[in-house]
């Protein structure tokens, strides 16, 4: 190997020291969840794992529906994932290959709305929402999500670099409609970046709290995050009860990202170097 191609040892040191510090903070909430309130404040703070998890978690599922707050967030956001990799990808493509009066306008006003802060849309969304009768039901977090900017505009970019024109023009020309010619050709191409948008459209409805906390009002509809701000007094917090639950709302997002892992790196370095 060229020993200006070598990669030198204190590079995997450095890189093990990043994987270190990124992964501190989800080992701390562990060890928050096996020990108390009073542990978890002291100085210098333990950092050997308790005995308590397993009564802290049964007090989880115990005070709250915990089960059905998980079950609605993979409701939610397995919903919402699809729709991400489905509708955003049909909305790059047409915004990348198919031609039509305003396109360049309508993407404009896509990618401003990316410089809007989220904050400002709750209060006419839930205008909306109300005016719809969907407080209080899943369809008020899973339709607003089905489709993002940040989404069309990936989709978009990917789509205009990856199929030529020459393509879609010889399947016209055997006869493939603009829906079979996005379906069989188009979609399959693009297929890893549309993965990786579908998981980041899960991942980040997993973790939405602000707008779950503002539609939704009975326990059974609860996500799992408004789950674990349920656990929470309203003049104390258990540490050790909310840890828990954080840490139980998180296994799913580990137990998703050792199965797609791989497939989600290969997908965003594909896009990296594409073109």
């Amino acid at each position: 190997m060229n020993r200006s191609h070598r990669v030198r040892w204190w590079t995997y040191l450095l890189l093990g020291l990043a994987v270190l510090a990124c992964m501190f903070p989800l080992y701390w909430m562990f060890v928050v969840a096996t020990t108390d309130t009073a542990t978890a404040t002291r100085l210098p703070p333990e950092i050997v794992p308790g005995g308590n998890f397993f009564h802290l978690a049964g007090l989880v599922f115990s005070t709250v529906p915990f089960v059905r707050s998980i079950l609605n967030s993979l409701i939610v956001a397995g919903t919402i994932g699809v729709g991400h990799a489905l509708l955003c990808s049909l909305a790059g493509f047409a915004f990348a290959k198919l031609r039509f009066p305003g396109r360049n306008v309508l993407f404009l006003i896509v990618v401003l709305t990316m410089t809007v802060p989220t904050q400002l849309a709750v209060i006419p969304q839930y205008m909306i929402i109300s005016s719809l009768g969907w407080v209080d039901t899943l369809q008020a977090l899973i339709v607003p999500g089905l489709a993002s900017a940040f989404g069309i505009f990936w989709m978009r970019q990917h789509l205009a670099t990856t199929i030529s024109d020459e393509i879609l023009q010889a399947a016209r020309i055997d006869g493939a409609t603009t829906w079979q010619i996005f379906w069989r050709i188009a979609f399959p191409l693009v297929r890893p970046a549309a993965f990786v948008l579908g998981l980041l459209g899960f991942v980040t409805s997993w973790n939405d709290f602000l707008w779950p906390f503002i539609v939704l009002k009975s326990p059974e509809m609860y996500t799992a995050q408004i789950a674990i701000k349920a656990l929470q007094n309203s003049f104390t917090v258990d540490l050790g009860l909310a840890m828990s639950g954080s840490f139980l709302a998180t296994l799913p997002l580990l137990v998703l990202f050792v199965f797609v892992g791989r497939r989600m790196v290969a997908g965003i370095m594909d896009g990296a170097f594409k073109g």
